[in-house]
């Protein structure tokens, strides 16, 4: 039996801004773009060994997710696996066959960990989906980034998976709460 945690994320052209370092009172200057191109990439996460699983798609849609379904039963046949996500359309469609070899666990609709601030809450982590920081972790790659057509950032996102290894991987999605509750299962 293995635990993943699966999602999607969408990668396209218009420019992801972040930090940049410039002098004290000068604005940071940076290329930007607006196009609407993109792609959308579904993955599957192993928190405990940092193995994963992603497969390319034009759109998220109960047909996409349902061939999601059906390459990652092929890809891991002999294992039991449990996928935790969250409550996408595509992800409760009546239409949606799951193999017998996976377990859809959904997690709780707004699940999002925030702490209270001076007057108003703030975000604390991405969600309590280990792959949503997976997906920061790529796009922290491609801030600033300009592509001008989407096969050339569909390399570079090639690339980041690439280089993902499965020590990354447990790094970033290794919440603390679930690597124990998956010790405890162990030891039962």
């Amino acid at each position: 039996m293995r635990y993943l945690a699966q999602d999607e994320s969408r990668f396209g052209l218009k420019t992801i801004i972040g930090r940049l370092i410039a002098a004290c009172g000068v604005k940071p200057i940076g290329q930007w773009q607006w196009p609407v191109k993109a792609f959308w990439l579904y993955g599957a996460v192993e928190p405990l060994t940092g193995e994963s699983f992603f497969y390319q798609f034009s759109h998220v849609d109960p047909a996409c997710y349902q061939r999601f379904l059906n390459e990652f039963s092929q890809a891991y046949p002999d294992t039991l696996n449990i996928l935790q996500v969250d409550n996408g359309r595509f992800h409760t469609s009546k239409d949606l066959i799951v193999p017998e070899n996976i377990i859809l666990l959904f997690q709780p609709p707004y699940c999002q960990a925030t702490f209270w601030g001076e007057s108003s809450p703030q975000k604390l982590a991405p969600e309590l989906n280990p792959i949503e920081r997976l997906w920061e972790h790529l796009k922290a790659d491609l801030k600033w980034a300009s592509f001008k057509t989407l096969a050339q950032l569909q390399t570079k996102v090639d690339q980041l998976l690439a280089k993902l290894t499965p020590e990354i991987v447990a790094s970033v999605t290794g919440y603390p709460f679930i690597l124990d509750a998956l010790s405890a299962l162990n030891t039962i």
